[in-house]
């Protein structure tokens, strides 16, 4: 990865944002705010709506780089990373491979137990499973969610087994796998990744069942505290192991771990983010900021991600 120093070695940049996903207008949220950083920064910037534009048409247009901002399907599992690899175009973050696995929940799941690395007890659920045996397994409470949708949409905490098939329902409407996954009665921590570094760790705190997507996008009651209150030593491990979850997976550039710690202090990987919000309620720039990154030198850093170096490659 190569530090840039001038925004005109940028050359012009395509900013990403919307598209057809259920996180649509979080993504124009974030896009909006991420435009306007680079513009104050000098850099040649347009915001691309690939809903309402051609994206075949970027190359052909000018624009020497991509700033994705595209949250949910569409945006971070993959696809966008691929047609931009086909037409040659840069772009920041994680590649194909990483965005595909990172995306999906049960695929990360799978790898991070390939590895060794704790998460939480999980099955895929299906409308003709046996619900009862569910609970048995893994213990009730949980949680229920599709394997495919990010900012919490299509999630239920279940606390009966009478509740398992409704949650299941709402979850499928996302027409992906669904899983029920063993609940974590403990703190909840994030920790956003840049150019390789984990940055200062934030404690997720909210009055709602869970951290859903009021909670995240709507409320103002929700706690972010930072520093964290864990001590030094215990706030580096969890650091370290979001580092090599985030590896497992195959992601790079930027992007976000969150993870939870029970009541014993043993931390359980919950999900990967390959591009997180960048909105005045979200996470990455919170933690940014608490590491001394203001929000400008923070875009431009990601927009780093973009610029490689011979041998390296935005795909795996």
């Amino acid at each position: 990865m190569q530090c840039v120093e001038q925004a005109s070695h940028f050359g012009k940049v395509a900013v990403l944002m919307g598209g057809h996903s259920s996180e649509r207008e979080i993504s124009l949220q974030s896009g909006d705010a991420v435009l306007q950083s680079l513009l104050r920064s000098g850099v040649d910037a347009y915001a691309i709506d690939p809903v309402k534009e051609d994206l075949l048409q970027i190359r052909q247009s000018g624009f020497d780089r991509t700033f994705i901002i595209l949250h949910g399907r569409g945006g971070e599992d993959g696809v966008i990373q691929g047609a931009l690899e086909v037409i040659g175009l840069p772009y920041t973050g994680t590649g194909v491979m990483g965005s595909a696995l990172g995306m999906d929940k049960l695929r990360s799941k799978q790898l991070w137990c390939g590895a060794s690395l704790p998460t939480p007890a999980y099955k895929v659920l299906s409308g003709d499973c046996n619900f009862a045996n569910v609970a048995d397994e893994i213990g009730l409470p949980m949680i229920v969610k599709p394997a495919t949708e990010g900012s919490s949409i299509g999630m239920s905490k279940v606390t009966k087994v009478e509740g398992l098939f409704p949650a299941w329902q709402k979850a499928a409407k996302s027409g992906a796998n669904v899983l029920a996954e063993h609940w974590v009665d403990g703190a909840e921590y994030t920790v956003a990744i840049l150019q390789g570094e984990a940055l200062p760790l934030i404690r997720v705190e909210t009055a709602r069942d869970f951290y859903d997507f009021e909670a995240k996008y709507q409320s103002d009651d929700t706690g972010y505290i930072c520093p964290c209150g864990l001590s030094a030593q215990q706030e580096n491990a969890l650091q370290q192991l979001a580092l090599k979850a985030f590896d497992v997976v195959g992601c790079h550039g930027w992007g976000r771990v969150d993870l939870m710690c029970d009541q014993q202090g043993k931390a359980w990987l919950i999900e990967v983010n390959t591009v997180p919000g960048m909105t005045d309620h979200s996470l990455v720039p919170m933690a940014a900021k608490a590491a001394g990154i203001e929000f400008d030198q923070l875009v431009w850093r990601i927009l780093e991600t973009s610029v490689v170096t011979e041998g390296d490659s935005n795909g795996e």
